[in-house]
């Protein structure tokens, strides 16, 4: 079979599987949320200098740690581990803007995360506000990734969220003035400043 090229190309109303997500070859990037395909925004410049000044901040917090950190691009399967794992059940693949695993036999088959990482971090633009703050939360909450976190350019604020008893708690939102210490890893402290300069 001939590897598909082009969106177009896609019937957007069937449900997919990572199997068919790994045979497409396009120049756009996509996720897959619960089979159904959806179309990411490319970063502008802002978003892009976020990532970069978080990735750095967390390379020293995480440096010759147990865990390790990603960015995107960097596929990560949401499965629920009660049923088989294979490519052609697995019908959500999504890129955070960052993660942080734990457990690395997650990744023993070097194609990603397979499994939810213990950390996630989105950072919004306007194509993607919605999807971040409702699709994808709802989504990793119901996939228990145990620290989710939603980085506001525009206000320069930090929305972090964390599981508790199945559902996510939110803490106060963090702004310019503040330093964040994780919930789940007391050694990342983030100047919230250093973020978005």
């Amino acid at each position: 079979m001939e590897a598909i090229t082009k969106i177009s190309q896609l019937d957007f109303s069937k449900v997919y599987s990572y199997a068919d997500y790994l045979k497409w070859q396009f120049d756009e990037r996509i996720e897959l949320i619960k089979g159904k395909i959806l179309e990411m925004a490319a970063p502008n410049i802002k978003h892009q200098d976020i990532s970069v000044n978080l990735t750095g901040i967390f390379r020293v917090a995480f440096h010759k740690h147990s865990c390790k950190l990603y960015h995107a691009p960097f596929d990560v399967r949401l499965v629920n581990t009660k049923k088989s794992t294979s490519d052609k059940q697995v019908h959500t693949v999504v890129q955070p803007d960052l993660c942080v695993i734990c457990d690395l036999e997650k990744l023993k088959d070097g194609r990603g995360c397979l499994g939810s990482p213990d950390l996630v971090i989105e950072i919004l633009s306007p194509g993607n506000s919605t999807r971040e703050m409702k699709t994808k939360f709802d989504l990793y909450e119901e996939n228990e990734i145990q620290e989710y976190w939603l980085v506001e350019p525009e206000k320069e604020t930090i929305f972090i969220y964390v599981l508790k008893e199945g559902k996510y708690i939110g803490l106060r939102p963090f702004t310019i003035e503040d330093t964040i210490i994780s919930p789940t890893f007391p050694n990342l402290q983030v100047v919230v400043k250093e973020v978005f300069e």
